[in-house]
């Protein structure tokens, strides 16, 4: 038994497009810019990078696994973002994966596998290890595990595991993203899970508003389920 569905999105080429269109919009992207400190001064923000000094009316915390680091180091409250690692391998298989099979999800949640180009297959044994926020890389175990719970459900002959990796997703303590002021300039977006890619327009759309004051016209969504002060109270 399993969820079959057939629509994806690239995590490639989804942000690949997103940073061109910013770019083409008069952003300027600075990468390998760690941050070490963010001051508020009036009403606006000073933050010491490893690339300089950046001076800011407003800071978005979209910083994954660290969201809850860049925050602390902004004298901002964290809200409990915790990291886990998800595990992924390219098998070359036999028979080849055909180009239309569908993304499979084992009922009880402990695999999944997709076809890639050249008949290869991807490969998950669903896993939510907790970590510290980290570059995150493979356990040979988790490889293992998925591979061996594929072929009590299929019947192709694994030939290679052509390479593998992991990544780290991201949750709020109710697992739901956070969409919101934070404090005085300090906007959150964090907590999207493994699910950032998919819901990417819409989110983006939610927090544009949000941080511009506007109406964000989703119908059916309502910005306080992703507000950062529902952890108040926790």
């Amino acid at each position: 038994p399993a969820v079959v569905s057939s629509r994806q999105r690239s995590p490639r080429r989804s942000p690949e497009r997103s940073a061109a269109r910013a770019r083409a919009g008069g952003a300027t992207l600075v990468t390998r810019a760690a941050l070490r400190s963010g001051e508020r001064r009036g009403d606006r923000w000073r933050l010491d990078t490893t690339a300089g000094v950046v001076d800011a009316a407003m800071v978005v915390d979209a910083a994954g696994a660290w969201a809850d680091a860049v925050a602390s180091a902004c004298g901002v409250a964290p809200i409990g973002i915790r990291a886990y690692r998800r595990t992924l391998a390219q098998l070359r298989v036999d028979p080849a994966a055909p180009a239309d099979l569908p993304h499979v999800i084992d009922l009880a949640g402990s695999f999944y596998f997709k076809p890639e180009p050249g008949g290869r297959l991807w490969l998950s044994p669903h896993d939510e290890t907790p970590t510290d926020p980290c570059d995150a890389a493979p356990e040979e175990i988790d490889v293992a595990l998925a591979i061996d719970r594929l072929e009590h459900a299929v019947d192709w002959r694994v030939e290679a595991v052509e390479r593998r990796w992991a990544g780290l997703r991201s949750f709020a303590p109710d697992r739901l993203p956070v969409y919101g002021w934070g404090a005085p300039g300090f906007f959150w977006c964090a907590g999207q899970g493994g699910f950032g890619i998919q819901t990417a327009p819409a989110a983006a759309r939610l927090a544009a508003a949000l941080l511009l004051g506007h109406d964000p016209a989703l119908p059916g969504v309502d910005p306080l389920r992703y507000a950062p002060d529902r952890f108040a109270a926790m």
